[in-house]
């Protein structure tokens, strides 16, 4: 394969990435009801999500409810799954705490990993903030080592950004 192949394959994935990502914001937009009870917003949108991000074996949120330093499971498709992480444990809890997002490409290289799931390989946790606190977290998993990218990272940013105005 000559330089110049390489070069259009590049630039057709990074068009493709970009199309897609857009679509998938714009899924999100058009799925959320500020009407409606949070609760059904995000049981839509993890059913609707976990189909556009391809390879996900878990996709669900993590909220913030009775104690301020603990994320309890929310709406999620995929198997079962943890019920209560504290900030600072696991992926989520790190997410949470440090309020930034997280790309693990091996969880079985990560520090303070939680494993729900056996058969878990690779997570992104995105969190949602409002008001400077964190209030809950996107979380995937994918059985898949190196699943995710940097630019589904960033569109998990964007629907976070959506989600904080329902809190």
């Amino acid at each position: 394969m000559g330089l110049l192949s390489i070069t259009l394959l590049f630039c057709f994935n990074l068009i493709y990435y970009l199309i897609m990502n857009k679509n998938i914001i714009n899924t999100a937009k058009s799925m959320i009801d500020p009407n409606i009870p949070l609760v059904s917003n995000l049981s839509n949108l993890a059913t609707i999500l976990y189909d556009e991000f391809k390879g996900t074996s878990w996709f669900g949120f993590y909220l913030v409810l009775k104690e301020k330093d603990v994320l309890y499971l929310g709406p999620y498709k995929g198997p079962l799954a943890c019920t209560r992480i504290k900030f600072g444990k696991g992926v989520c809890g790190d997410s949470a705490l440090s309020k930034e997002s997280i790309l693990v490409p091996n969880v079985l290289e990560y520090k303070s990993y939680i494993a729900c799931s056996s058969l878990a390989r690779s997570e992104v946790v995105v969190p949602i903030i409002k008001n400077g606190e964190t209030v809950g977290v996107i979380d995937l998993d994918s059985d898949d080592f190196d699943n995710y990218t940097k630019d589904d990272t960033e569109t998990l940013e964007e629907i976070s950004k959506l989600l904080s105005e329902l809190f």
